[in-house]
């Protein structure tokens, strides 16, 4: 007759000791390939700065402002008319192909108005309508002359085109506007 005998063999306990290092390792890999997205808000050219003995000052006749106000109702304001935020981009336009063969000091200039109530959103997306408007007029200057995509465009090129397509676009303080 076989007799069962179990063996019982020394052991058998579970570590923990190395729980610790492994838990380590697993936060640091996480740490190394999780992407973590940081607002880097909008990217903008802000102008040379100039000294204030150095300042010209020039008078900005009508003919060159063109003036957007965005009110607190979220109501977008071209030269005083309640307009849609899409037909920023057409009118604009006309405007800046207009001032195209006009020295630099005669290019148009656009003022954005605020109020402090406005949404941000409708203030972004005036401000692409704006950054459409001059892009679609670049565009287009740039295929009728070269026969090329701005991208295409060699340095001297996209230089003349800058020159050219002249963008000056004016912040003015937020300020309580109602209409």
């Amino acid at each position: 007759m076989i007799a069962d005998k179990k063996k019982t063999r020394p052991g058998g306990e579970f570590s923990a000791a190395s729980m610790a290092d492994i838990t380590f390792l697993l936060l640091l890999f996480f740490l190394v390939t999780t992407n973590i997205d940081v607002d880097t808000g909008i990217g903008m050219v802000l102008p040379e700065y100039i000294p204030e003995d150095e300042r010209i000052e020039q008078p900005l006749s009508k003919d060159r402002l063109v003036a957007i106000l965005v009110n607190e109702n979220g109501d977008v304001l071209l030269n005083n008319e309640i307009i849609a935020i899409p037909q920023i981009k057409d009118l604009l336009k006309d405007r800046i192909r207009s001032k195209i063969e006009l020295p630099k000091n005669k290019k148009l200039v656009i003022s954005i108005k605020t109020d402090r109530e406005t949404n941000y959103n409708i203030f972004i997306q005036t401000l692409d309508q704006v950054e459409l408007a001059f892009n679609e007029v670049r565009e287009e200057y740039a295929t009728s002359k070269w026969g090329k995509k701005v991208v295409d465009l060699t340095e001297e090129e996209f230089e003349e085109l800058k020159e050219k397509v002249w963008k000056t676009v004016s912040f003015a303080e937020p300020e309580s506007i109602k209409k």
